[in-house]
């Protein structure tokens, strides 16, 4: 036990570890391998006061300490603010496209505990399991400090179902907190981020846990198999983000922005956006799922858009810029279909509200998934 914390508790389940210990046993060998960081914010690094310091780049350094001869590369893809919703758009782009040996996903603190996102998590889940690399996956549930909420029961659930070795802040951080052993300003500034020590709390739940496998890398484990049948009714596995490079537009008012993106994390980029009342864009979009990605802008007034689906006038859909908290622009992703009909949808967004030309609406991409084929 260090830093008052029970590591041992931290292991929210075992999981199959026949991937992660083929991991270890290309890293014992020498081979070059890639290891990848899925999430949000904390996996981003946030509040850590350089990267270094963050739970991922310490992680990627006992991989490193541990197996000195292996070659690794290691991919940060935490973008803040952000769910497994839009982890299953990105993820090919962004982790699968670097063929990864091995991914962390960290969605705990993003997602709500509900079926929609155990549904896209799942969706996630599956997409990674299943991409060419087979790669081990290791599921990482972040926690709230000042209440203890996060979705681990809704992703517990699907790591259980999947057999896939999981950690928890909740059981080993947590309770150190709500006892008095561990004062909760002294790992986080806003009951979230973990600041350094609160990365480094983190990064020795996983660890611990890895340095358990890796005592015994070379025990047999029983072949891992992706179940055939999902658990949810899956709509979001085939996940696809639609923005000016690829989306279907029929007509437009907006601008296309063609700067180009510096880094996953320059997250503005590649959409479309307009700051005058009126203009429109039309596309068309594929699938039975459909949210809109936009930004919410700490700057206000920010421009507000109404959505019309398939033309239907009566129900139209506000799409908000005006971000209600302060600590950066917001890309905010809104469901506008849910288990709808799987066709061709046309998507009509219209400027409703703009009062400074500075602060236009910006329509990052359309995230669809469930295309008939």
């Amino acid at each position: 036990m260090r830093f008052q914390i029970k590591e041992e508790l931290g292991i929210s389940n075992r999981g199959n570890q026949a991937r992660l210990k083929t991991v270890m046993k290309k890293a014992a060998a020498g081979e070059k391998l890639t290891i990848a960081f899925l999430g949000g914010s904390i996996t981003q690094g946030s509040l850590a006061t350089k990267i270094e310091l963050c739970y991922a780049s310490r992680v990627s350094g006992w991989w490193r300490e541990t197996y000195k001869e292996a070659e690794f590369t290691f991919i940060n893809a935490g973008i803040g603010g952000t769910t497994s919703h839009f982890g299953t758009a990105r993820v090919k782009e962004d982790v699968l496209s670097c063929h990864p040996d091995l991914v962390f996903v960290e969605y705990s603190v993003n997602d709500d505990p509900t079926p929609f996102f155990m549904e896209t998590y799942e969706g996630l889940i599956r997409k990674i399991l299943l991409s060419d690399t087979i790669p081990a996956v290791v599921l990482i549930h972040n926690v709230r400090y000042d209440t203890g909420g996060n979705a681990q029961t809704i992703h517990g659930a699907v790591g259980r179902y999947y057999n896939l070795p999981a950690v928890s802040m909740q059981s080993t951080i947590f309770p150190s907190v709500v006892s008095g052993n561990l004062p909760v300003r002294d790992i986080t500034e806003d009951d979230l981020h973990p600041n350094d020590l609160g990365h480094e709390l983190v990064a020795e739940v996983i660890t611990s846990f890895l340095q358990c496998v890796d005592k015994n890398r070379e025990e047999k484990e029983e072949d891992y198999r992706v179940p055939e049948k999902p658990m949810t009714e899956n709509r979001y596995e085939n996940c696809i983000r639609y923005n000016n490079k690829n989306l279907s537009v029929t007509e437009s008012d907006f601008s296309r922005d063609e700067e180009r993106q510096q880094g996953i994390t320059d997250i503005f980029k590649n959409g479309f956006y307009s700051a005058k009342v009126g203009d429109v864009m039309k596309c068309r979009v594929p699938g039975s799922e459909i949210a809109i990605q936009y930004r919410k802008s700490v700057a206000h007034p920010a421009p507000v858009a109404e959505l019309i689906l398939d033309g239907d006038e009566g129900h139209k859909v506000i799409l908000d810029g005006n971000f209600s908290e302060d600590w950066g622009d917001c890309l905010y992703l809104q469901p506008v279909m849910v288990h709808g009909e799987s066709r061709v949808h046309t998507v009509e967004i219209r400027i409703a509200e703009a009062r400074d030309k500075n602060i236009p609406f910006y329509l990052n991409s359309i995230i669809a998934a469930d295309a008939a084929e």
